[in-house]
């Protein structure tokens, strides 16, 4: 480690004016991170957050992917305003100018030594690395990282034009023709061919490319805060409330009366509006504090849907830093159920889930017939969200220090309350035969799963090619998430999970303001020349299920080049 007097003695003032930080060079940086500290940097300050790690109420993955980035962009709308006033503390230095970003060590980056820079240089190694790995792109990694030509790409012109979006997929007839014999060869052709299909379509990632993306969507977040989008319409939290009250009385009317089908409907129903509120206050977008808004999501979440809002954060915070990547994106890891991406029939290793996502047997039967389970299988998805609810709360894997820790008592007991009232007081107590109850927990937690189908659907059509770390926070989040056309009067019913790009690009804006921030959305992405995804729900849909069968065919044809590797090897021994 590079001692501290090494450091440059070019000085800065802190923001409080208490004391000075030294100018660090990208050498120190990268010292520091190859002797394992999580070096993050924000607004060109320089943050070492080992001691945040497990107090983060997000988890510590979601800091991970941000380790030799600025993650400025990402920082500033994911946390409050109380949050960002915390961060002066982790200061240990700043730099000038823009950054390079390093490929972060969770994502495969390699990083240098001091002693290893300098040997470097002794041979007459001059040049900057990023931390992306040199190896072939070929070899078998357990997460390959390609290389990204950019510069090949420079000043070149949108062909899709301006507010339409791209297939982001290749044709599998396509290759069947020169189908390699190996089959890992024929999955590393397809994430070739896709990296060039999106480098086609949106703006090169070079340096001063994506710098002037940065810059322009920061001047459109100020537009967004001078607008005064950021303020919640509590009178549109009066007319949710209104809609939760009916609902709920309408479930145990019928139920009184014996109507219980209707009072199910009226259960699941209710769950599904009440997701809604619970993922603004996870996002902190009710009112903006974090201890408040958290403890909504608590009572929502856990205590009447008996579900963990921690588990939801771990997950989620991660969802939106590496926003449709095979492996570390958990929202879309459903092995062996569902694949949206050919990479992961090559046994990938989820960072998140820490462990290899295989292409087993069973995948290969599920993958293939996925176009036609796909709504069958959202439709019981409540029933995994509850097995991940207690998994994460019995095993611990929420904050371990801090107040964020004690959240995990809080939500073991919102399960405990939420078996009694659901599992005892209606199943149990209100529900006479067996049959009966079967029927209103099936239809209950079915009736919820529109839900499913409206989380997914931004993101499973979208790219899922991995551009390297220099591309902004913008183009990531709109080359990776489409947002969902519907009349103004259907908003309740989408939640404004209609709307995830903006959402994706702006986490904490209420989401009753995200249809008022359309425009000047889409006024950014015409003056950057980035494609702006927007279909209707019926198109949006057919582009999953295009997408799920592209899939499914490029796992037929990666099975026959499995085979034929295998009949050959026989033939020669």
């Amino acid at each position: 480690m590079m001692a501290t007097d090494d450091y440059s003695r070019q000085q800065a003032q802190d923001v409080n004016g208490s004391k000075t930080l030294p100018l660090m060079s990208r050498d120190e940086i990268e010292d520091l991170i190859a002797n394992g500290r999580h070096i993050v940097i924000y607004r060109e300050y320089v943050l070492k957050l080992d001691a945040w790690l497990k107090y983060h109420p997000g988890g510590a993955k979601s800091i991970m992917h941000l380790v030799g980035r600025d993650g400025t962009d990402w920082v500033d709308v994911l946390h409050s305003d109380e949050a960002k006033q915390k961060m002066p503390r982790y200061r240990i230095g700043r730099i000038e100018g823009s950054w390079l970003n390093f490929r972060p060590p969770i994502q495969g980056g390699v990083f240098r030594t001091m002693a290893e820079i300098e040997a470097d240089r002794s041979k007459g190694k001059y040049e900057v690395t990023t931390g992306d790995d040199a190896s072939s792109p070929s070899s078998r990694a357990p997460s390959p990282v390609f290389d990204v030509d950019a510069g090949a790409l420079r000043g070149r012109k949108n062909a899709s034009g301006t507010g339409s979006a791209r297939s982001g997929s290749i044709s599998s007839n396509s290759t069947t023709d020169k189908t390699p014999l190996d089959g890992m060869s024929y999955l590393d052709t397809v994430t070739r061919e896709h990296i060039r299909l999106d480098l086609e379509t949106y703006p090169a990632v070079d340096e001063a490319t994506q710098t002037n993306i940065a810059v322009k969507y920061r001047e459109l977040h100020q537009r967004i805060i001078d607008a005064g989008l950021y303020k919640t319409s509590y009178s549109a939290y009066g007319w949710e409330c209104l809609r939760y009250f009916c609902l709920f009385s309408t479930m145990l009317i019928t139920l009184h009366y014996g109507y219980y089908f209707i009072s199910a409907l009226s259960l699941g129903f209710l769950w599904h509006q009440l997701v809604f509120t619970a993922h603004d206050a996870a996002h902190m977008g009710i009112t903006h504090k974090y201890y408040i808004d958290t403890s909504i999501g608590i009572f929502i979440a856990n205590f009447i849907g008996g579900l963990s809002l921690g588990w939801w954060k771990h997950n989620h915070n991660v969802h939106h830093i590496v926003t449709n990547a095979p492996e570390h994106d958990p929202d879309i890891e459903h092995m062996p159920i569902f694949a949206v991406s050919h990479r992961l029939l090559g046994d990938l290793r989820s960072t998140f889930y820490e462990r290899v996502m295989k292409y087993d047997a069973v995948a290969k039967v599920l993958l293939r017939i996925q176009p036609w389970t796909y709504y069958p299988f959202l439709a019981l998805g409540r029933f995994n969200l509850y097995v991940l609810s207690w998994d994460f709360i019995l095993n611990g894997k929420g904050p371990r220090k801090g107040p964020a820790a004690n959240h995990r008592w809080i939500e073991l007991v919102g399960q405990v309350f939420f078996w009694i009232w659901f599992g005892y007081g209606i199943l149990y107590k209100s529900i006479p035969d067996n049959w009966s109850r079967f029927v209103f927990v099936m239809v209950s937690h079915i009736a919820s799963s529109p839900l499913h189908v409206q989380i997914v659907l931004s993101h499973f059509a979208m790219s899922t090619a991995d551009l390297g770390p220099q591309e902004s926070f913008a183009q990531m989040m709109l080359r990776t998430t489409m947002d969902v056309d519907c009349p103004p009067w259907l908003d309740f019913v989408h939640g404004g999970l209609q709307f995830q790009a903006i959402h994706h690009m702006f986490p904490r804006l209420p989401r009753h303001n995200l249809r008022k921030a359309q425009g000047l959305i889409i006024e950014f992405c015409k003056d950057v020349d980035i494609p702006y995804a927007f279909y209707g729900f019926s198109r949006a849909n057919g582009q999953v299920i295009g997408k799920l069968a592209e899939v499914a065919q490029q796992a037929a044809i990666f099975s026959k080049c499995q085979e034929t590797i295998t009949k050959t090897k026989n033939f020669d021994i």
